[in-house]
């Protein structure tokens, strides 16, 4: 029996909507995670697509559908090329195993969901 594909877009939709609720009802929370993530993110010694980079492979290792989908297509606007993609697919494969192994293809159907270039 074949599993169904995820579809990336749709998941990243349906949790953004439900991250608008959490954003009028628990306001407080919401802006702290926003302010964390804009510190996290923000250009240093590393650029945005190489955390982009680290936060797909850490989506990936802990089984996360929402992380592959959000960074990926974060990674595709960044202008991340496939064989970058790739290579962090294969470093995430390689710390984790078999179950990022799994996930690691489900991140590659991301990339084609998102329209990511084939190259």
């Amino acid at each position: 029996m074949n599993t169904p594909v995820k579809f990336y877009p749709d998941i990243t939709k349906d949790i953004s909507a439900h991250t608008r609720t959490l954003r009028k009802e628990i306001p407080d929370v919401m802006a702290g995670f926003s302010a964390m993530a804009g510190a996290a993110t923000r250009d240093g010694a590393l650029d945005k697509k190489a955390k982009e980079f680290v936060a797909l492979g850490i989506g990936i290792s802990t089984r996360c559908d929402g992380c592959i989908g959000f960074h990926t297509e974060a990674l595709i606007k960044l202008g991340a090329t496939r064989a970058e993609f790739q290579e962090v697919l294969g470093m995430a494969i390689y710390m984790g195993g078999g179950p990022s192994l799994m996930y690691a293809a489900h991140a590659m159907a991301a990339w084609e969901q998102y329209g990511g270039a084939a190259e």
